[in-house]
């Protein structure tokens, strides 16, 4: 822990809205959002920012770029009492960029805009900037509408009025729009300290998470969407005042899936005092419009849920109504291991209150007699079922072979070393599996010292593919919250996997070539090829007593097939681990598994 640097980042500010934290969540989570605070202090991330800034040599380049069909980008920003050093600070950083085909669309429901007017009259010369005093304030929501109607550019982008554009923000996304034609734009961002500059806490975004999206606005600044498009969602709706801007999203993806992502820091998000960028207990109002925002998103999709505040202000979670109570058939492979088996079963019969489902205990190979009496005593008795599965341990086959004999339109793998914490843990995993375009959906697992064992799965992570936040304390959200938050990811374990029959079929199953390792991660990526979502979802817990049937790749037998799996995942999905994992941001290292910043 470097001291030195904590210290410097505290001031009265952040030592009253600490106290504010205390008094509103407790000594408990207190103490877990301090200590992931420090954490973000000891990251350098100005050296990151030196050593990935482009040179003025690339600067200067962009600068001199001749556009064949320029598109005009017009910039829309509400002015309101917007403090004279923030705004010229505002201007000129529009002024600055190495993009010249924009505009910039003020809008003023300042009570008394003389002194803003008087600021704003020293930059009219420049042709490309307007702006118009309203006659009255109509609010975040009506004053940017008004700058919408100012506009004439092909695409809008959304800047509040105290923030800074980087200097090659409209570049990127003038280069963006004329290679992808994209609808809908957004860029990364950071957070800038208004005294200092100092700029921190990064926002590295996933491409498009449609289920991050409902648990949180990720995308946020910088946001550019095509005028047309804007004006056929309808603008923003001042009823969500607050959170028009995560609302407003919402109805512009519902109508285009021409989204692109740039994943470059282009925004910088003042804070001070008054804003939400770091004062997250200042505007209870706006999370609870958010929540309504996507309660009425899911809604216009044609499905039923419930949507709750977290813990964290602005964070959501989505309880999916169940059309229906189908059966679920739960596969577990088993070699000898009784009791960890009957602790396997005894959780699902005891905690769980969803109460259609079968379970098929897929036997391979065992040799103690004592398995074979156990399985006696429950085979045919309360749903289960015990099929022989002859030939060598191979996981995709065994899963295979349990697929087909299961009943049920909905199939969850489950390692026989899981036991169930979550007492609702098949509603929801069912919950989403049945939203029609959801293929599988995982869990959150611990180990028994209640870390974390896996909270999703990254593609490329250690050369393949690595679990999440392996080792992190239970009690801890991670990175941008990523470890509590539903959202979509490229794939999850199958040791807690529930798999949509449909699915299942169309990937063609599990690969038998991989028997060991990466079958799961090779599925879902299968099944994301078919158009289906990988869901993680992070509130339905589970302990995992890892590889107690399998035990671990310790001889030279193991290791070589665990060598050759690595190899023919490597081959198969060659362009996947190229270009990188959509739901993993470039910027960070596929050396760790926490979200760590890439060095160079």
């Amino acid at each position: 822990m470097n001291v030195r640097k904590v210290l410097k980042s505290l001031n009265f500010y952040t030592v009253k809205k600490g106290l504010s934290y205390l008094k509103q969540y407790g000594f408990r989570e207190f103490r877990v959002r301090l200590s992931e605070r420090m954490e973000e202090v000891e990251a350098d991330y100005g050296q990151w920012c030196a050593q990935n800034a482009p040179s003025q040599a690339e600067l200067e380049a962009q600068r001199r770029r001749k556009w064949e069909n320029p598109v005009r980008i017009s910039i829309v920003v509400p002015l309101y009492n917007t403090p004279e050093p923030f705004l010229r600070e505002m201007i000129e950083s529009v002024r600055k960029q190495t993009y010249p085909y924009w505009e910039l669309c003020l809008t003023d429901g300042s009570q008394d805009a003389s002194a803003t007017s008087a600021v704003v009259g020293e930059y009219l010369d420049d042709e490309r900037i307007h702006y118009r005093k309203l006659e009255k304030n109509l609010g975040l929501s009506g004053n940017t509408n008004e700058a919408i109607r100012m506009a004439s550019g092909e695409y809008i982008a959304f800047f509040d009025h105290d923030d800074l554009l980087a200097e090659d923000a409209l570049y990127e996304v003038a280069a963006e729009a004329s290679r992808s034609g994209a609808d809908i734009i957004y860029t990364d961002e950071d957070k800038i300290r208004g005294g200092t500059g100092e700029r921190y806490q990064p926002n590295l975004k996933p491409d498009f998470n449609p289920d991050l999206l409902r648990a949180n606005n990720y995308i946020c600044h910088l946001l550019v969407v095509r005028r047309t498009l804007a004006k056929l969602a309808g603008g923003l709706d001042e009823s969500f005042d607050g959170a028009q801007d995560h609302e407003f999203l919402f109805r512009c993806v519902e109508r285009t899936e021409k989204i692109a992502h740039i994943p470059k820091v282009l925004y910088h998000w003042r804070v001070h005092a008054a804003s939400t960028a770091d004062n997250p207990l200042s505007k209870k109002y706006a999370y609870d419009a958010g929540k309504h925002a996507v309660l009425e998103h899911i809604r216009r999709c044609g499905e039923d849920a419930e949507v709750t505040d977290t813990k964290f202000p602005g964070f959501y979670r989505v309880r999916y109504v169940l059309p229906g109570e189908p059966l679920v058939s739960i596969v577990i492979p088993n070699k000898d291991e009784v009791q960890t088996l009957r602790d396997c079963l005894d959780s699902i019969r005891r905690k769980s209150t969803y109460h259609n489902y079968e379970i098929l205990i897929i036997e391979n190979n065992s040799v103690q007699p004592e398995t074979f009496a156990y399985y006696k005593e429950i085979d045919g008795k309360d749903g289960i079922r015990v099929l022989y599965w002859k030939e060598g341990f191979n996981y995709s086959a065994l899963n295979n072979f349990g697929f087909a004999h299961a009943k049920g339109d909905y199939i969850v793998c489950l390692n026989n070393d899981i036991t169930v914490i979550t007492p609702d843990w098949l509603e929801l995993l069912l919950g989403q599996c049945m939203r029609r375009d959801v293929g599988i959906v995982g869990a959150r697992l611990y180990f028994p010292d209640d870390t974390i064992q896996h909270a999703g799965v990254i593609v490329g992570i250690g050369g393949v593919a690595g679990a999440l936040f392996v080792g992190m304390p239970r009690e801890r959200s991670g990175y941008l919250r990523k470890a509590i938050l539903q959202q979509d990811l490229s794939a999850v374990t199958a040791a807690c996997m529930m798999v949509d029959r449909k699915a299942w079929e169309a990937a063609g199953g599990f690969d038998e070539q991989l028997a060991i390792a990466f079958n799961d991660v090779d599925f879902c990526l299968k099944v994301r090829q078919k158009g289906y979502l990988v869901v993680y979802e992070p509130n339905v817990e589970m302990y995992h007593y890892e590889s107690k049937s399998r035990g671990y790749e310790d001889t030279p037998e193991k290791q070589l097939r665990f060598k050759s799996e690595i190899d023919f995942m490597k081959k198969r999905w060659q362009k996947f681990l190229s270009d990188g994992d959509p739901y993993y941001n470039p910027n960070f290292s596929l050396m760790t598994c926490d979200y760590s910043l890439k060095k160079k």
